[in-house]
């Protein structure tokens, strides 16, 4: 047992943590307002993290493949976004309007970085245009994901007035300016403190998950989704990340990426990011709004690991042949 879990992926690990605080000992009340505040200030250092390892050298040479950001990106931020809203208007009438409004929110969701980073490595794929890629999508994300699912969510989406929009300066790209500012002058010491950054990422984002699901359970959240309702919600996230995986790969399969960069694409353009996602519904929505809509985001993120693990090893053992093949 102590192999096994060992084994499972730490985030994930801190995930199922976070979950089961918030089931058992939600933050509610006073105690809630001070969970918000260690919440927004724990994504504030984040994001101000990110912009900081994020060297802008690489974004530069990184813009130049535009043959394989372009489709990615298209893929990331709409095709994957509509499928998102097609399936929130599909499962609608099985599922509470927040969860179905949740497969929209994954929808429009950049990909992960270090994941996707990490699948392509172990399958023999272009690290460099993974690792670019997902840094750039993560960028454009906190530009892209917010106003996308406010326009194809219409009256039930988050509301990106100057308050909300206001909320998104501060807290996502005002850090992330800031790091990129001052990345020259401490960009050593997050080398020299590697170990350190990881613990806090993994933290930011377990807080923020911590938080959302502790006004979903206030709301009731394991008593008014049913069996049922619960069955039909993780049917429809395994079959909008087959949808991914699948579509990724006949994309860049259809745009003759070199193998390299098809398994490159294939991570990048399947992988739904919750580092932005429970940050960003943080500050999008109140507590017991934001636990529902990040339910389907957090199952696909926790199978999302479980597919890629056996995949990038098959891909390791059997080499591609050339797209031009």
């Amino acid at each position: 047992m102590r192999r096994l879990f060992s084994s499972i992926d730490l985030m994930v690990r801190l995930l199922v943590l976070a979950i089961i605080l918030a089931s058992v000992f939600p933050a509610t009340g006073a105690t809630r307002e001070v969970a918000q505040d260690v919440s927004s200030a724990a994504i504030f250092v984040l994001f101000f993290l990110n912009g900081l390892r994020l060297p802008r050298a690489e974004v530069v040479r990184g813009i130049g493949h535009w043959r394989f950001l372009v489709p990615l990106a298209l893929w990331c931020f709409l095709v994957m976004a509509l499928a998102g809203k097609a399936f929130e208007l599909a499962l609608a009438p099985a599922v509470s309007p927040l969860v179905a409004l949740g497969f929209l929110y994954l929808g429009a969701m950049p990909s992960t970085v270090q994941s996707a980073t990490a699948y392509s490595s172990l399958a023999g794929g272009n690290v460099a245009s993974s690792v670019v890629a997902a840094a750039l999508l993560n960028v454009a994300g906190v530009f892209v994901a917010a106003p996308l699912f406010a326009v194809l969510g219409g009256g039930g989406a988050a509301e990106m007035d100057a308050s909300g929009l206001g909320k998104v300066m501060l807290i996502l790209i005002l850090p992330f300016a800031l790091g990129q500012a001052l990345q020259t002058r401490l960009a050593r010491w997050v080398g020299d403190h590697r170990s350190l950054v990881s613990w806090m990422d993994r933290l930011s984002i377990a807080i923020a998950v911590y938080v959302a699901f502790s006004g979903a359970v206030e709301q009731g959240l394991w008593t008014v989704i049913g069996a049922r309702e619960w069955l039909v919600l993780l049917a429809g996230v395994v079959l909008l990340l087959a949808i991914a995986f699948a579509g990724s790969w006949i994309t860049a399969r259809a745009i003759r990426l070199d193998r390299g960069d098809r398994i490159a694409f294939l991570f990048a353009g399947a992988h739904k990011s919750i580092a932005m996602g429970a940050p960003l519904a943080a500050v999008l929505f109140p507590p017991e709004v934001a636990g529902m809509v990040l339910l389907p985001l957090l199952i696909y993120h926790l199978l999302q690991l479980v597919v890629s693990a056996p995949l990038a090893t098959r891909l390791a053992r059997h080499p591609l042949p050339d797209a031009s093949d």
